[in-house]
């Protein structure tokens, strides 16, 4: 996982130095060529493959661990635990992410004092490799206590067959590991586990109660990764956050209420003494009324920047439509302006222009964040009217609904998370220890690759419908979305 962690962050220092904002002219730097060859997202693949690989012994087989060698009342909190440590550790993610994000991506090679733009800048690129840095001396030190796990710990009390149900007791006997002698501990030929290997996923996956479990948690883990991944994107775009406060948010609200829902359904499970169906029961009422809460987030945004040229024509300053408009206008017709910059900035009449030269600015006092573009003529009709670099502040009743949005995400997520454990639970529970590591395993790799895959790549194509404006790469091309469509988004 470490090895994994460092490749990730191998890019960074395989490109060099980001271009600055003032170097985006109409042209394309030397080099371009060469470098728009460059697959380096090949180094993200190969890198979260070694981290796939190396998190398999952590869960899900820990999971079969712990629940192998704990008294059955005890195993749903020890679960419980794992599974909520699992989640703080994105907590100290997002914080760790907030900060790097704050730092721009070229600390120590650039004059800070050069760059005209700020982490809410829509173009500000944060210190994402740094993050993998420390990520990964962290992971390396965690993997020394494992060296001293023994390989087999001392049963607590008797677990087996016995303690299931008779539909259960008859799967589990079924099953043709158990028409094999050799136990758990027994030494097992690789040729033997590959015979055995497709008679028992069959018979695990004829299992009615595992199968519609995974279908369950496939269509669940495929809304909640998007949800994930793109929650701080949302904040940006529809609270006009700053990209390191959302991930900030994340980190110290949303995740925590998480892990403490987590940790929570495992104590309920150990002191209401549920069986089976009642944590089936808990799991489904829980993710039922989870949802009914969210449909309350489709009543939570802030209207959507005044963008001229974008989200409203230079002749309508008080109306946002997201028909197509135009840049261009007579204020800035003899300006020979480039339409596909994005260098913002705010007009005394607060409204947004996507570049000075498209305010119709023709001079500017200061230098770097300070600057002040003046004599503006799209501006104002007449006088001398001035514009500020970045974008307008949205409304004072946007923070507001921002407050009920974050409120009611801690509930939800609270709510929807108390059912992850007796879930869990109910996967797991009267599996023989030969068929246990197996469902498990097949149940981890069929919700990464039904879930954790493409759910974040259609999201992404979703999202991306709604794009209003689209940057543009250093080397030509279409770039990241500087702003979207809040009302489609949403």
């Amino acid at each position: 996982m470490s090895i994994g962690t460092f490749i990730i962050a191998l890019p960074h220092f395989i490109i060099g130095r980001q271009v600055k904002t003032s170097d985006y002219a109409n042209f394309l730097p030397p080099g371009c060529e060469s470098e728009s060859n460059l697959s380096m997202w090949i180094y993200v693949l190969l890198g979260n493959v070694l981290r796939g690989i190396g998190e398999t012994p952590v869960q899900p087989l820990g999971i079969s661990y712990i629940d192998d060698f704990a008294t059955e009342e005890n195993a749903a909190l020890y679960v419980g635990c794992v599974q909520t440590i699992s989640v703080v550790g994105p907590v100290f993610g997002y914080l760790l992410g907030s900060l790097c994000a704050k730092i721009y991506v070229d600390i120590g090679f650039v004059k800070m004092e050069t760059i005209t733009i700020t982490p809410a800048d829509a173009r500000w690129v944060g210190a994402w490799w740094l993050g993998y840095l420390v990520a990964g001396v962290i992971t390396l030190l965690s993997a020394i206590p494992f060296w001293f796990l023994p390989r087999s710990l001392p049963m607590s009390g008797p677990r087996g067959p016995e303690k299931c149900t008779a539909e259960q007791t008859s799967f589990i006997k079924d099953s043709p590991l158990l028409k094999h002698k050799y136990p758990a501990d027994d030494n097992t030929s690789f040729i033997e586990m590959a015979k055995d290997f497709i008679p028992t996923l069959r018979t695990l996956l004829a299992h009615p109660v595992y199968l519609i479990y995974l279908c369950v948690t496939i269509i669940q883990l495929n809304s909640l990764i998007g949800m994930v991944t793109y929650k701080p994107k949302y904040i940006e775009q529809h609270f006009r956050q700053s990209a390191s406060k959302a991930n900030f948010l994340m980190g110290v609200i949303n995740i925590p209420a998480v892990a403490l829902g987590m940790f929570s359904g495992g104590l309920l499970m150990k002191r209401l003494k549920l069986n089976i169906m009642g944590a089936a029961r808990f799991a489904f009422g829980t993710s039922l009324i989870g949802y009914f809460l969210s449909l309350f987030f489709f009543a939570m945004s802030c209207e959507n920047a005044k963008v001229a040229g974008v989200t409203l024509s230079y002749d309508s300053v008080d109306t946002i439509s997201y028909d197509k408009h135009s840049v261009f206008t007579a204020c800035n017709s003899n300006c020979f302006c480039s339409a596909s910059d994005w260098d913002p900035v705010c007009g005394e009449n607060g409204i947004t222009y996507v570049s000075p030269c498209l305010a119709g600015c023709t001079s500017s006092t200061g230098s770097g964040k300070s600057t002040v573009f003046s004599n503006c003529s799209c501006v104002g009709v007449a006088g001398n009217f001035t514009a500020s670099t970045g974008q307008c502040p949205h409304a004072d009743d946007c923070d507001r609904m921002f407050r009920y949005f974050l409120a009611l995400s801690v509930v939800t997520s609270f709510i929807i998370s108390l059912g992850g454990t007796p879930g869990y639970m109910l996967l797991i529970r009267c599996i023989k220890p030969q068929l246990k590591s197996l469902a498990l395993g097949f149940h981890a790799l069929a919700t990464r690759t039904l879930a954790g895959i493409p759910a974040p790549i259609y999201f992404g194509a979703i999202i991306d419908t709604t794009c209003l404006k689209w940057g543009q790469k250093r080397c030509g091309g279409i770039g990241a979305c500087r702003i979207y469509n809040t009302t489609a988004y949403r």
